[in-house]
């Protein structure tokens, strides 16, 4: 059992915070000895580890093989009986074989197995399976998400599924299933608006006999994934094409709150305060909407008049450059994120994730390179045959655009885990 150590000396997370990962990768790998590994088992089972007498039921075995993955990893020894004794398996070789089996074909994306085939003094043999979880989150092939407390496993509840996507860096959303979706849920008219568009060049509406559109999403578009049951449309594809309540339900922390403050600071009164939520289409037309209800968006910087520069009780409306509002909204994420409306000013928060948002990276987006963990996402939304109508692409254009119209550079900070842009008007 020279490969990798089980967690036989210390069965717990250690006492400092370190999660269990950190745990395994700054710990030296000894050699670990039958010893160890009976100690183990006589620790009994816990979030790390799992007994089994017999290799059986394929299904069950899949599902506590992704529960302990999307936990963080641990093992599961065959030849154990509730009672912590050890019984053995009869063929330990058709046991290795099929677990390989499972984390290759019953397993999205495939586990590598580490497995090893340990015989005692009194003959009876064992079977340990390591289970690492670096790609997580990991599902069965039925699309289901287990996850592991404890020495139970259970399927994962929306909240916990969401926090596994957030650990996940980088994560693709355009091929990650969006969990209880269907087809059905797409809105075809605005998906076959976008399909016409590209008519005569990458798409014949000829050849698209009867709207087949899990077809088309799935390899045309790539925003959907087929499992043993169905087509599921990938998150991507429910943000940029599913219908708005759908979107809500499913996908509930896409929404984007806007707040209109009486003042130029978070502790202003709030006057307005709206929770816009629906497919990426509908979220931009409601958000600048709800700009232009406070703020007067225009392609050029107005001039004003003597009697508009004499001071007034009431506060002017702000003015703001059309195409950096329209360009800020874009860059919005598909995570909790927040709009301010003050007096004088206009600020985007988006939540972050390491990848893309180091002081590196910030310093690269500055000069135009791309920083984005869903390319095709962005290059779709972005795209004219979306519907949205950008008049300019990418941040150094804001930046830029925003000072010429203001006067005053635009604000653009990354801190407590959160992604800030504050452009100013006029």
């Amino acid at each position: 059992m020279a490969r990798r150590r089980f967690r036989s000396n210390q069965r717990h997370e250690p006492t400092t915070e370190r999660s269990f990962q950190e745990y395994i990768l700054s710990t030296p790998a000894p050699q670990t000895s039958r010893t160890e590994l009976l100690r183990l088992v006589r620790g009994g089972e816990d979030t790390f580890l799992e007994l089994k007498v017999k290799l059986s039921n394929t299904e069950k075995i899949a599902q506590e093989i992704v529960a302990l993955a999307n936990t963080g990893g641990g093992v599961i020894v065959f030849g154990v009986n509730d009672q912590l004794r050890v019984e053995g398996v009869d063929d330990p070789e058709s046991v290795q074989d099929e677990l390989v089996r499972i984390c290759r074909e019953d397993i999205q994306p495939p586990l590598v197995p580490f497995i090893d085939r340990v015989a005692l003094d009194n003959g009876r043999r064992i079977v340990a399976l390591d289970i690492e979880g670096k790609r997580r989150p990991y599902r069965t092939k039925d699309g289901r998400f287990y996850i592991r407390i404890g020495a139970e496993k259970r399927e994962a509840s929306r909240e916990e599924l969401s926090s596994l996507l957030d650990e996940s860096r980088p994560i693709r959303y355009e091929n990650v299933p969006a969990l209880g979706a269907s087809i059905a849920d797409i809105d075809e008219a605005h998906l076959w608006s976008f399909l016409r568009e590209f008519e005569g060049g990458a798409f014949e509406e000829a050849s698209a006999v009867g709207y087949p559109t899990s077809d088309v999403l799935e390899r045309d578009l790539l925003l959907a994934t087929t499992d043993s049951r169905d087509t599921v449309p990938t998150v991507a594809g429910m943000l940029l094409f599913g219908y708005d309540e759908r979107v809500a339900e499913l996908l509930p922390r896409a929404a984007v709150m806007a707040t209109r403050f009486s003042g130029d600071s978070l502790q202003s009164p709030v006057i307005e305060k709206e929770k816009i939520s629906g497919n990426l289409f509908t979220v931009y037309e409601s958000l600048t909407r709800f700009i232009g209800r406070y703020c007067d968006l225009r392609e050029v910087r107005p001039r004003v008049t003597s009697e508009e520069a004499e001071p007034s009780p009431v506060p002017a409306r702000a003015n703001y450059h059309r195409g950096v509002v329209a360009e800020a909204l874009t860059n919005l994420r598909d995570q909790p994120s927040r709009i301010h409306i003050f007096d004088h000013s206009l600020e985007f928060v988006n939540s972050r994730r390491s990848l893309g948002f180091s002081p590196l990276a910030q310093k690269a987006i500055r000069y135009g390179i791309p920083q984005q963990l869903n390319p095709q996402l962005a290059a779709l939304l972005k795209s004219e045959a979306y519907g949205l109508k950008l008049p300019m692409h990418g941040l150094p254009k804001l930046l830029s655009e925003a000072k010429r119209f203001s006067g005053r550079k635009a604000e653009f900070v990354a801190f407590n885990d959160e992604f800030r842009l504050r452009v100013y008007g006029v």
